[in-house]
């Protein structure tokens, strides 16, 4: 069986470098005015937008970990979102809906927002990042059970493709109690949809 060579180009040019190199297979002039500092600033921009490859999820939870006696449903929704379609490493955003029912602990509600970040901070599906916040949840907090739906929209479909500006994908993962019983499940999904002020 062959070894695969790796290009040294490839391999040795610098993030700045290929960016360069795609501004000019692009018909640009990467030495004027406007595109001087383009590859350095998409650079610092990917570090940003990809960052959440570098934190830790369950260290994020564990450290945050509180026992209680409390056992009735805990919602933290309209949580923003911002990530990178990994096939075509344009934006979708929307929003994030996350309960679960303690099982003798609980999370500090900020830490909600920070593991969606974590994960939504890498080269995502929509599906998979809803899937990862949950299973994280579940593994971690160990409570009866979890369940998590996103909202979004997509530019790879809005900008591109079939150019839907009004689209947007619903996806949910429900673990343990929020999977098995519907009640439960019927709750959740009820009071993410209620506005702020109960209308």
């Amino acid at each position: 069986m062959k070894q695969a060579v790796e290009n040294p180009t490839l391999t040795s040019a610098s993030f700045e470098e290929l960016v360069r190199e795609m501004l000019v297979r692009l018909g640009e002039d990467p030495e004027r005015e406007g595109l001087l500092r383009t590859p350095e600033r998409v650079q610092k921009a990917f570090q940003f937008l990809t960052r959440g490859y570098n934190e830790d999820p369950e260290a994020l939870l564990k450290n945050a970990l509180f026992t209680v006696t409390y056992d009735e449903m805990v919602i933290v929704k309209d949580v923003e979102v911002f990530s990178l379609c990994e096939h075509h490493m344009l934006p979708f955003f929307g929003k994030v809906h996350v309960a679960y029912i303690p099982n003798g602990k609980v999370i500090g509600l900020s830490k909600i927002p920070r593991l969606i970040e974590i994960f939504s901070r890498r080269l995502q599906i929509q599906e998979r990042l809803t899937t990862q916040i949950a299973e994280a949840i579940q593994k971690v907090v160990q409570p009866q059970g979890v369940g998590v739906v996103i909202e979004a929209r997509h530019l790879c479909m809005m900008m591109r493709g079939v150019e839907k500006q009004h689209s947007a994908a619903v996806t949910s993962s429900m673990l343990g109690c929020f999977r098995e019983e519907q009640e439960t499940r019927t709750e959740f999904l009820s009071l993410i949809r209620q506005r702020p002020n109960g209308l």
